[in-house]
């Protein structure tokens, strides 16, 4: 396998199980999911609004210490607890986005890891 780095920052939560924040191989940065813990206490933030933006958050935190941005984010996949949230998903987005969009996949779920509402992964590939 093409040289493996394992991305790691405490401005988001660390890992709660057997994986790592993110792993970069070449140019693509593969994040692992985020739900809405705050990265200091730990602990899951109320609401699907505040849990939106601290995904959003994490992520971007990892994608900041993997040397990247959200401008390079090609592939978002969004996990909802109860998908009639999507549309208050799509209106913080724009918050965190620019066009073009990435692709995206939203699913709806049974549960999260913690009772979160939401949880997002995501796929960078970084410009040189």
């Amino acid at each position: 396998m093409a040289n493996k780095q394992i991305i790691q920052t405490p401005d988001a939560p660390a890992a709660i199980g057997t994986y790592s924040q993110a792993v970069r191989v070449g140019e693509t940065v593969y994040l692992s999911g985020q739900i809405g813990l705050d990265p200091t206490t730990m602990q899951l933030v109320e609401g699907i609004e505040a849990q939106v933006h601290r995904v959003f958050r994490n992520l971007r935190a990892v994608a900041i210490a993997a040397d990247s941005s959200f401008d390079d984010l090609v592939k978002l996949n969004v996990y909802l607890t109860d998908l009639g949230h999507f549309a208050k998903v799509n209106e913080i987005m724009a918050e965190y986005f620019r066009q073009p969009y990435p692709a995206r996949a939203a699913v709806g779920v049974a549960a999260l890891p913690r009772a979160a509402l939401v949880e997002m992964d995501g796929v960078l590939v970084a410009q040189d």
